[in-house]
């Protein structure tokens, strides 16, 4: 096989893996996995047998080549002959018999590809496929469906056992007329000589899958418009909370309150139909064992104990690995709420959830929902090659699962306050009136919202939508403010002053108001950070209307100090002085001021104590370890970022 040969066939492969899965009713987020054999020759110039298989952590929707680890098939099929073998044995074979050693980890299916004797094999998770393995009486309807033309595989958990079974029927049973391998409650698998070959015929078999539902589907429910209360805020907060607690960290809510979503969780039924058990093995890792179906966290936390019980004394060295709290809440109020540790965690939960219903209500449809035994929930729940997944992403960010909304977020030091909780790991919305705040970051954890503050509807919505997008609010950082130009009090108009006042302090004093019920349930304790004004402490002249809306908002962030301590809410402010690199300072101003004081714009710039240049990045940095465990003891702080300033000292 020639280098352009091969090439060819690893690019078809990857162009027929985006193909499916950018269909979503086959795969979620990394589930499934493709493959494709091909020869080439290694560093001593000996021709080998080696097979591309998706690696661990990759999604079909966006492989490339980069994603597809190279793996000797002589040894692959060595191994699936051998009477036994850890999944944690398996994982060491696989990744020392790579080629290369920059490759993601091989798929745990890798073995399973290898003894398929096509060049392409394509696995997915298909929900037709899985909606009616599913029901009562899965199995004959599949044959019925089938007939000969598939190889029934019966359910064996991901791994070795399930690889070394299918080596056994394939050897007994795959012929020519076969056209895939239907593996019951999981997924299927389809094979070819080129992409387009296993590629349709996984097509087909799911076709066929669909075709039989879309015969048997009963009509959608016609329940009323379902409408959140106007008081959902402290609903969803204290639900967040007490989620977090029993978790032990703080957690994101992603929620679906769309019509198939809230009808769901508005049946009559709902308790019974949802608790049979996830759809597939990759869900059971995904979303865990069950949802929660009401709000009784302390109910299901005991029956997750309870579930331990059963399996003792396999499960007693494992139950501190995962947490009891649950990783879908269906609400008949809130809808489906996805729980995950961030952004990406809780939408992959939604995702899968969204198709896990399909899946349950085909299956209703056609005799009933049966998911797999509840002791092949717990293997897979405790899989060894899972939990050691979950020590290695131990080391997250410190705001990991927490949620901060920033106020003048599209410039400056607001911007730049943004980024800095981002890094850190927070969900970061940020707000301005200005359009440009919802381009700062393409980050899946920021949410930019256009919203005039000083109008009261768009006040309150801010802090409505933060929770409605994310489940709650951990930190606040006020920023938003105006600076109007300069004015004597003699000359200033009190039209202006007014709306300093409203802008610097009003804006403020309600947004403290409206956010109070989500702070005070924060996991780790609300935070509040004022980003204040040296003039607070030093002002100048023809700055009234401004050195007075600060200097009220800091009194406003000490009282508040003091009457919010008690709900484990800390509030710190940072008075910063001649920061630059914002929309105010021009050229032209800088050099104007410069020549004020007799100075070069490089000396004006650093006519501090400490000649040094303070940057909008100074400010935020701060603002953010104000919201960190190292200032954990400390509220109603005031803390001059100025380089020094003679008159605040």
């Amino acid at each position: 096989m020639t280098i352009a040969e091969k090439d060819q066939l690893i690019e078809d492969r990857v162009q027929s893996s985006r193909m499916l899965g950018r269909n979503k009713s086959l795969v979620l987020h990394g589930g499934g996995n493709t493959s494709v054999k091909v020869r080439e020759a290694n560093l001593v110039g000996e021709e080998e047998d080696i097979l591309y298989v998706k690696g661990s952590g990759w999604d079909l929707e966006t492989i490339t080549r980069e994603g597809f680890s190279p793996v000797r098939i002589n040894h692959l099929k060595k191994l699936a002959r051998l009477p036994e073998l850890t999944d944690s044995q398996m994982l060491n074979e696989l990744v020392t018999h790579q080629t290369k050693a920059s490759a993601p980890v091989p798929s745990v299916e890798a073995i399973l590809h290898a003894i398929i004797p096509f060049r392409f094999v394509d696995h997915t998770h298909a929900d037709a496929v899985v909606a009616i393995s599913n029901s009562v009486n899965g199995d004959e309807i599949l044959k019925e469906i089938y007939g000969d033309t598939v190889i029934y595989v019966p359910y064996i958990m991901p791994g070795f056992d399930l690889s070394r079974l299918c080596a056994t029927i394939l050897e007994k049973e795959l012929t020519p007329e076969k056209r895939g391998i239907i593996l019951l409650h999981h997924g299927v698998f389809t094979y070819g000589e080129t992409a387009t070959e296993s590629y349709d015929r996984m097509i087909e078999l799911v076709g066929k899958a669909e075709t039989y539902l879309a015969e048997k589907k009963t009509p959608g429910s016609t329940v009323k418009q379902y409408k959140l209360p106007g008081d959902f805020t402290s609903g969803l907060c204290a639900l967040r909370k007490k989620i977090a607690d029993v978790a032990g960290f703080p957690v994101i809510i992603k929620r679906a309150d769309d019509a198939k979503s809230m009808d769901f969780c508005n049946r009559s039924d709902v308790a019974i139909i949802s608790r049979q058990g996830p759809a597939t093995p990759d869900h059971v890792i995904r979303t865990k064992r069950l949802p929660l179906v009401g709000r009784d966290i302390d109910a299901f936390a005991r029956e997750y104990s309870n579930y331990f019980a059963e399996y003792e004394p396999l499960a007693k060295d494992r139950k501190t690995m995962l947490d009891p709290a649950p990783r879908v809440v269906l609400d008949p109020v809130l809808g489906v709420c996805a729980i995950g540790k961030t952004v990406k965690d809780a939408t992959i939960v939604a995702d899968i959830y969204d198709h896990t219903i399909d899946i349950i209500l085909a299956a209703n449809a056609i005799g009933g929902y049966v998911a797999l035994p509840a002791r092949d929930i717990f293997d897979v729940e405790y899989w060894e090659l899972e939990q050691a997944k979950l020590k290695k992403a131990g080391n997250l960010p410190p705001f990991t699962g927490e949620i901060a909304l920033v106020t003048g977020a599209a410039s400056g030091i607001g911007k730049a306050c943004a980024l800095s909780l981002l890094a850190r790991g927070a969900v970061v919305v940020g707000v301005d009136i200005n359009p440009a705040v919802k381009d700062i970051s393409s980050d899946p954890s920021y949410y930019g919202m256009v919203v005039d503050l000083a109008s009261e509807e768009g006040l309150i919505s801010t802090i409505q939508q933060t929770v409605f997008l994310f489940g709650g609010l951990d930190m606040l950082v006020l920023n938003a403010g105006i600076f109007p130009e300069s004015s004597k009090v003699s000359e200033l108009a009190y039209e202006k002053w007014q709306r300093v006042l409203q802008v610097n302090l009003d804006v403020n004093f309600r947004l403290l108001q409206e956010a109070y019920p989500c702070l005070k349930l924060a996991p780790k304790g609300g935070r509040v950070v004022i980003v204040g004004s040296k003039n607070v402490a030093a002002p100048g002249p023809g700055a009234a209307a401004y050195s007075v809306s600060k200097a009220a908002l800091n009194q406003l962030a000490r009282v508040t100090a003091m009457e919010w301590g008690k709900d484990n809410i800390r509030i710190n402010s940072v008075h910063p002085n001649a920061v630059f690199d914002t929309g105010i300072w021009t050229e032209e101003v800088l050099h104007s001021r410069a020549m004020h004081y007799g100075l070069t714009i490089e000396e004006y710039k650093k006519n501090n104590i400490l000649k040094t240049e303070i940057s909008s990045r100074d400010v935020s940095e701060l603002v953010a370890e104000l919201c960190s465990h190292v200032f954990a003891k400390t509220t109603g702080a005031q803390i001059p970022v100025d380089g020094g300033n003679d008159r605040v000292i």
